[in-house]
């Protein structure tokens, strides 16, 4: 059962949420992002951590130091936003849970987003950002490719680039609530609809559409539910029982292990879509933020 504080806290915000992911479906994207920006800049980043500005060729990105990084180790942060939201700003203060969790560096790059930067930007911005982190002297067994929600797809997508281009892959990867089929095509679309009060199918349909830009839904770097993941190094995925990507997750896991992927996935009872930005709140999200800090150490 769900603590008492995510009970009494999700009993106050479900149906504010509700009527918020209803309004967005007609809302202009200017007006979402600005929301975005400002509900993430009021979350502070935890204690003993600190943000430094970086710059990735033309890309904006933020660093956040934990005080005890490990030196040499460091992971490569993606922001949710279903590619068309969020920047490293909004998810410093999650970046900075990690960080803490794990002892490392955490970088988060501000990848381009769509529909004015429509696939492959995104792709792109990562591989880059990537090979950025070893042309500073990181090593590929040091670091972690992680990210939520559209993040955790996009971490995958750039670990099948990577791979295909011949570099060497980092010593692990996370995904949390991983939107890793954007054709939608999972069971929990529907089953899960009624349970999830953060995302509809309807708005991701339309987020999907902008950053597809006319190509297939399921082209495998843009959905890497379809893609190989033969080669990729270990993985962990955590979703949560109530979100609609929950299928999203769960056959990821299963094609990982089919290609011979040392995946682990966590499906948490009553969670929600990204429960992890709760952790300040609930202690499901402080748990599952220890568990991929005792994964990647």
């Amino acid at each position: 059962m769900a603590s008492w504080q995510f009970r009494v806290m999700w009993a106050v915000l479900a149906g504010r949420l509700r009527r918020q992911t209803a309004v967005r479906l007609h809302e202009d994207l200017a007006v979402t992002r600005r929301s975005m920006e400002k509900l993430g800049a009021r979350a502070r980043l935890p204690a003993g951590c600190r943000a430094e500005s970086a710059t990735i060729g033309s890309l904006a990105a933020e660093w956040v130091i934990p005080a005890e990084a490990a030196d040499g180790r460091a992971i490569l942060y993606l922001h949710g936003g279903a590619y068309c939201l969020g920047s490293a700003r909004s998810h410093r203060f999650l970046g900075g849970y990690v960080a803490r969790a794990a002892q490392r560096r955490v970088l988060l790059p501000d990848y381009r987003l769509s529909p004015e930067h429509p696939f492959p930007a995104a792709v792109d911005d990562t591989v880059a950002a990537y090979r950025w982190l070893l042309a500073t002297g990181y090593k590929p067994e040091n670091l972690t490719i992680m990210g939520d929600s559209a993040g955790g797809g996009l971490a995958l997508a750039a670990l099948v680039a990577l791979r295909d281009a011949g570099e060497r892959l980092p010593g692990t990867a996370v995904c949390l609530s991983p939107w890793a089929d954007l054709a939608g095509t999972g069971d929990s679309m529907t089953g899960k609809r009624q349970a999830d009060a953060l995302l509809s199918p309807e708005l991701l349909a339309r987020y999907a559409r902008w950053y597809a830009d006319g190509r297939d839904l399921t082209h495998p770097l843009i959905s890497p539910l379809y893609a190989s993941l033969a080669g990729l190094p270990r993985l962990l995925i955590q979703v949560g029982e109530n979100e609609i990507l929950l299928d999203d997750a769960t056959r990821l896991a299963a094609r990982a292990r089919t290609d011979g992927v040392d995946v682990t996935l966590e499906v948490w009872p009553d969670m929600v879509h990204v429960w992890h930005a709760l952790a300040a709140l609930i202690p499901e999200g402080r748990q599952a933020i220890g568990r991929i800090g005792e994964f990647i150490s």
